[in-house]
């Protein structure tokens, strides 16, 4: 057994694979011209950032099972080709949480007690001790804008210094964040109430700009934000300009949107504190990613165990390919409900029917999780994590199955529970490999599950969908299917439109001002 480690990993890590009595090339700094030949015979390879893992370099790679990152993103692996290739591709999601965690509560400390101008003033030969009163963060308000398994831990740090603590996470159960002393609030309330405001969300479409000048304007006077997540949550100009302004106390940023930073309004402000995004870089986390990088590889290559896969399930070939068009149809499903969605999700249920009321349907389930999950998580939900995602978060995922007869060969039904309700979706598999949307919240209706759809419920009434239809025309927004659902009073409409670029919010309100219209939800797939 050969192993090929490009970039540097800890001694520990390298021993735990030696143990084995494989053979580990760990020499680092090959250029890809460099690694391709060294490539011909192994059968891993582990990168961190610094080497690219292309198509051409796996194409080099005849015998190549398993690429293993260590680290939490897999951007420098081309995950597609490895797929295409039968290469399993893994991570170490978490691994660095504690040192994210870490120096999010060490810059509000910095920030409170203005710990990098009072130590500049000191390198100055100037002794300004009025200068630089600070204040306690006992008793005040923290606000974190995502509580997975980093933002828990900056809750339970900060809570050790004796802060209040509120967060918002609609995939957090009331129990997991109860058990944590911690308030679920609505992402106004955030804004409104925390004295400081840590940020702990993936970028996403939803969350891009979620600090911005209309939530900061509305947000408490002299809140500080720290953000050691991504650099595209904040609309730098807008907290530069509220900063300026003298509504918003300060900031710490590890991160930006361009790396390094092109314009250096925002970390010359003397209310800022900026480093290099440094969170995950310490002696211990880079320890823990380089050791459980390492187990997870010898499992995978002793014993066949997948753990931290991001692209591969543990099903046979053949029943992957029974299962696949379904697995699809799952995941965008669960994509439809979470975009559909605005409360905190307390409960999952899956009913199959027809044919896939025999069989094992795990993938199916975990398929819905991903799609659940992923516009909202930032670290890899995947087939083989999905369910344990789901237990991290208190999320109830119930599974059942129905001889009941359908007008569907096989179908797929799943409800939602939330604190704001229910949300109900169903789809089925047409052609063998088209999935479909055949209900929403019990009316049926008929679409093709891809692309951007706009999603409407209206009162059934005469003009709703001609006025639908010149409103989208009139910003130019071209249809290309329009499906309706009728039942009773009540209609639903799924329009799926041309656009690829995020639809204007002036449109969906034009859309909310047509007489009978309920509601008016954008979901991409």
């Amino acid at each position: 057994m050969k192993i090929v480690v490009a970039d540097d990993l800890p001694a520990s890590a390298l021993e735990l694979l030696r143990t084995e009595g494989w053979e580990v090339d760990a020499r680092t700094g090959r250029t890809p011209e460099q690694l391709a030949p060294d490539l011909a015979e192994a059968d891993a390879l582990v990168v961190r950032s610094a080497t690219k893992v292309t198509a051409a370099l796996m194409a080099a790679a005849p015998r190549l099972r398993v690429i293993a990152r260590a680290g939490t993103g897999v951007d420098n692996v081309d995950v597609p080709a490895a797929s295409a290739r039968g290469i399993v591709v893994m991570n170490a999601p978490g691994a660095n949480s504690i040192s994210v965690a870490e120096l999010a509560v060490g810059l509000m400390l910095a920030l409170a007690r203005h710990l990098p101008a009072a130590d500049a003033a000191m390198k100055q030969g100037k002794w300004e001790k009025k200068k630089f009163l600070g204040e306690e963060i006992r008793e005040k308000t923290l606000g974190l804008a995502g509580l997975g398994r980093i933002g828990q831990e900056v809750a339970r740090r900060a809570a050790a210094f004796g802060m209040r603590i509120i967060a918002h996470d609609p995939f957090i159960s009331a129990q997991v964040a109860g058990d944590l002393g911690i308030e679920l609030v609505s992402l106004d309330d955030l804004f409104a109430r925390a004295d400081y405001l840590s940020l702990h969300m993936p970028s996403n479409e939803k969350t891009r700009n979620l600090v911005n000048a209309e939530r900061l304007a509305r947000s408490k006077k002299g809140i500080r934000i720290v953000n050691t997540a991504r650099g595209d949550l904040i609309d730098e100009n807008a907290l530069a300009d509220a900063i300026e302004s003298g509504h918003v106390g300060g900031a710490a940023l590890d991160v930006f949107h361009t790396e390094p930073p092109k314009d250096p309004r925002l970390q010359m402000l003397p209310q800022v504190v900026a480093t290099p995004h440094i969170a995950a870089s310490t002696r211990e986390g880079q320890e823990l990613v380089g050791v459980e990088t390492a187990a997870a590889l010898r499992d995978f290559l002793r014993d066949g165990i997948i753990r931290n896969a991001v692209n591969f399930p543990s099903v046979s070939a053949e029943e992957f390919a029974r299962l696949r068009p379904f697995v699809e149809l799952g995941e965008r499903l669960g994509a439809f409900l979470s975009q559909m969605n605005d409360g905190r999700a307390q409960s999952l249920g899956i009913r199959y029917y027809g044919g896939l009321a025999e069989g094992r349907n795990d993938m199916i389930a975990s398929a819905v999780l991903v799609g659940l999950f992923k516009p909202i998580l930032s670290s890899g939900v995947t087939l083989v994590n999905a369910r344990n995602v789901a237990n991290d978060r208190g999320l109830e995922v119930v599974e059942s199955r129905s001889s009941r007869a359908r007008n569907y060969t096989s179908l797929i039904s799943v409800k939602l529970h939330t604190s704001d309700g229910e949300r109900w979706v169903e789809g089925a598999v047409f052609e063998r490999t088209s999935p479909r949307l055949v209900l929403v919240d019990g009316i049926a209706v008929e679409a093709p599950l891809e692309g951007t759809m706009i999603v409407i419920r209206n009162n059934d009434q005469p003009g709703v969908v001609g006025e639908i239809g010149t409103t989208l025309g009139r910003h130019g927004v071209n249809i290309a299917t329009f499906g309706l659902g009728r039942e009773g009073k009540n209609a639903i409409g799924v329009v799926i439109v041309d656009e690829t670029s995020p639809i204007p919010s002036v449109v969906l309100d034009d859309l909310r001002k047509v007489k009978a219209v309920r509601e008016v939800r954008v979901v991409r797939v």
